[in-house]
């Protein structure tokens, strides 16, 4: 299949874009280098660009494994006729696909094919004509009674079944439904019978109905939550009769007579014991996937803003972690983030000792020097905010409120034990408040993204698309500010285009061993560090004070050469 075709169509762009994205995708190449260091190839596409192709080249692979998985299990089944393999060809949506194969999909044993056992599939392909017909007479010469079918209407009633199968593995008529579904669907929710009082957060949901069409992602979500946590029945269907309707349009041909009235009994036994649960259950899992992508969307926004927050820079700040009964815990850190000092104060209700904890701040503020006070924003945040506010410290002192959320779970994470082993975590979480303030980018990286705490039902949605849509945002974010190589820690390192955590760790214990970096080319030293990582890593890294002006900037050391030939004509330095 012509990829790059059917992409540039969706995504308004050309083929040549898609087609010199798709190869540096192959070649290895990280979205960030594509849209920084790569616009002359892929004719400026920017990151979400760029991602959008990756992440639809994989859903058009996925596409195709499948249909030739299809076409290899009907081939084996003998059945795979030129007109099948075009309509598997032309399919565009998985959904279209598995409509097509329902019909050869091999199946458990049903009442249909009970029913062909018995002999009755030639029955039900006279009938389902709907030519006028002797029914009664019919139907009498299926009577066996070693097959088990004793009466007319024990051999009508398997022909319906036939009929009923065949009714909701016609591709077109699921087609026709999955519209009616989307189109006229409504989302009901009720309360199951004696859970009022432990379902009291979803009371807005205890008879509850709006279109599915229509419904917005945090309330398709709720109404989920609810129902899996037992508390609500949920459906998503559409009238019953307007689906009756739409498969007797599309099925029935024949006009009045015993042969129509008996297709018209299958198709809505077809429709409520088949295809209604069939199309709900995809109904329910399109229109999740879809709450789910815009949760994510609004998550990674969220994230974004967070770890873009404007740094303070390198100041000496003091971090409190507040709390009511277990007190604040306060810390001291150096314009590194290095910590200088610790202890509790207790300004709060039940202790409320005011007075003690006013004068440890400001002793502290005057020792340290400190520039800005850095208060979480969880419990006792606002009042503990306040109680700063209240001690008339220097007007030079910044008070900043600080989101903490995943503070706690930086604080027992490996990266806080390995820093500060012999710390509290309630200390090590007062830190990363302080740390946060200085650096957003630096801390937060140590979290897993979907610890942040950026959006009200990430628990709900599908944590893989989840993880992968924070992880761009946070590798984004990484590469588009850059990475100081001599001062960053093994987590920044970590998410910089072409490197992970293999040769972020390589990366410290070189400089460890070695020094700080004093080039770009130095990196080339680093065990494992070859030169497609090199070419992938090399523009975002930063060195202070090094020896090129360049390799403080964002050109590429590929470019070098051309600037400094731009600066010779310009009569001009290159030097920041």
């Amino acid at each position: 299949m012509n990829y790059e075709i059917k992409i540039s169509a969706e995504l308004g762009i050309t083929a040549q874009q898609v087609r010199a994205t798709t190869a540096l995708l192959e070649d290895g190449a990280t979205v960030p280098f594509i849209s920084r260091y790569r616009k002359e190839a892929t004719g400026s596409l920017d990151e979400v660009q760029v991602a959008a192709i990756r992440d639809r080249l994989e859903q058009l692979k996925e596409l195709d494994k499948r249909r030739e998985a299809i076409l290899k299990s009907i081939e084996e089944q003998g059945k795979l006729t030129p007109e099948l393999k075009k309509a598997i060809g032309q399919a565009e949506t998985m959904a279209r696909l598995e409509d097509i194969y329902l019909p050869y999909k091999p199946k458990r044993k049903t009442k249909a094919s009970v029913a062909k056992e018995k002999g009755l599939e030639p029955l039900a392909t006279r009938i389902f004509a709907q030519h006028p017909l002797d029914i009664q007479s019919e139907a009498s010469k299926y009577l066996d009674a070693e097959k088990e079918v004793a009466t007319v209407e024990e051999a009508l009633q398997g022909a319906r079944d036939i009929i009923a199968e065949w009714v909701s593995e016609n591709a077109a008529v699921r087609g026709n439904l999955r519209t009616l579904f989307l189109k006229e669907g409504v989302f009901a929710t009720r309360l199951i019978s004696g859970k009022e009082a432990e379902a009291a957060k979803f009371k807005d949901y205890f008879d509850w109905s709006e279109p599915i069409k229509t419904a917005p992602s945090h309330r398709v979500l709720a109404m989920r939550r609810g129902e899996k946590e037992g508390f609500l029945l949920l459906d998503a269907l559409p009238e019953e009769g307007a689906a009756v309707t739409v498969l007797e349009r599309e099925l029935v041909t024949g006009g009045s007579n015993a042969s129509v009235e008996q297709v018209k009994i299958a198709i809505k036994d077809a429709y409520k014991r088949l295809l209604k649960p069939s199309i709900e259950t995809e109904i329910r899992l399109q229109t999740k996937k879809k709450a789910d992508e815009e949760a994510i969307r609004v998550f990674a926004e969220n994230l974004r803003q967070l770890l873009l927050g404007a740094p303070l820079g390198e100041k000496i700040v003091l971090a409190i972690d507040p709390g009511f009964r277990s007190g604040c815990k306060l810390v001291c850190l150096g314009a590194e983030g290095q910590l200088l000092h610790y202890e509790n104060i207790y300004p709060h209700e039940p202790q409320r000792q005011t007075a003690a904890a006013g004068a440890t701040v400001k002793a502290l503020v005057d020792k340290f020097s400190v520039q800005a006070i850095a208060v979480g924003n969880g419990t006792a945040g606002r009042e503990t905010e306040a109680f700063v506010k209240s001690l008339g410290l220097n007007k030079s002192v910044q008070v900043v409120l600080v989101n903490e959320s995943g503070a706690s779970i930086y604080s027992a994470s490996e990266v806080a034990r390995n820093e500060f082993p012999d710390l509290d975590l309630t200390v090590r979480g007062a830190v990363s408040i302080g740390r946060r303030l200085m650096d957003p980018l630096a801390e937060l990286v140590k979290i897993d993204p979907k610890s942040i705490g950026v959006g009200q039902y990430q628990h709900d949605v599908d944590q893989q698309a989840l993880k992968n849509s924070l992880d761009d945002t946070v590798i984004s974010a990484v590469n588009k500010v850059g990475v100081e190589i001599n001062t960053a820690s093994k987590e920044l390192l970590t998410y910089v285009s072409g490197l992970g955590p293999q040769l972020a760790q390589n990366i410290i214990a070189y400089r460890q061993e070695f020094g700080p970096f004093k080039s770009r080319s130095q990196l080339k030293k680093v065990p494992r560090l070859g030169d497609k990582a090199f070419e992938q890593a090399a523009g975002f890294l930063r060195i202070r004070d090094a020896k090129h002006p360049l390799d403080q900037s964002a050109v590429h050391p590929e470019r070098y050469e051309l600037v400094e030939k731009m600066a010779k004509d310009l009569k001009a330095s290159v030097r920041i």
